[in-house]
């Protein structure tokens, strides 16, 4: 059985993963939200104005008095602001399983700090929520999310093909799975 406590700060050595807040509106117009390349990669809008960008916080922080719901902002130490987000989009209380997408702007790229999130959210889901698995999918065209799926240790389970028309052609959808034993092994 689930344990669900909603969203709760998590820190890890160069980031805090939080609620979202409004003041977050600026940063992250400034650093991924807007763009189209960013958003397009998990299948979401790109976000342009503060009106456009309050609606969606609206929906987040409404979404904070449900306990089984998990998203936070991806806060960098050094600047803090939000350069990103990460969530547990999906949970099957049923089947106990949840799967996560995530974002960082590109001037965080390939920094790590993808990488670093997901394995503290990871870590949250097996150890605060009780997950028996975690999975999560990355599109076949995006080989930097790939790698960070794949730095986490999570385990290829499949491809389905031709799942998302993107950019005027058809492009497959990555999926990968840690079950509770191999976070135990590999986290412990």
């Amino acid at each position: 059985m689930l344990t669900h406590i909603g969203t709760k700060t998590i820190e890890t050595d160069r980031l805090i993963l939080r609620k979202f807040r409004y003041t977050d509106d600026e940063a992250m117009l400034k650093n991924w939200i807007a763009d189209e390349k960013i958003q397009s990669m998990y299948s979401e809008p790109a976000y342009k104005t503060k009106p456009a960008v309050k609606g969606i916080l609206d929906k987040y922080i409404s979404s904070y008095e449900k306990s089984d719901y998990y998203r936070w902002a991806i806060i960098d130490k050094t600047n803090n602001e939000c350069i990103g987000q990460i969530a547990y989009f999906l949970v099957d209380n049923n089947n106990h399983f949840a799967e996560i997408e995530y974002c960082i702007g590109s001037a965080f790229q390939k920094q790590g700090f993808a990488t670093e999130a997901t394995r503290a959210v990871i870590e949250f889901g097996f150890k605060q929520i009780n997950l028996h698995k975690v999975q999560i999918c990355t599109k076949t065209i995006n080989p930097a999310s790939k790698r960070v799926i794949e730095k986490c240790g999570f385990t290829y389970e499949g491809t389905l093909r031709d799942y998302f028309y993107f950019d005027g052609g058809y492009v497959g959808r990555l999926f990968y799975s840690m079950l509770r034993s191999e976070f135990e092994e590999l986290y412990g």
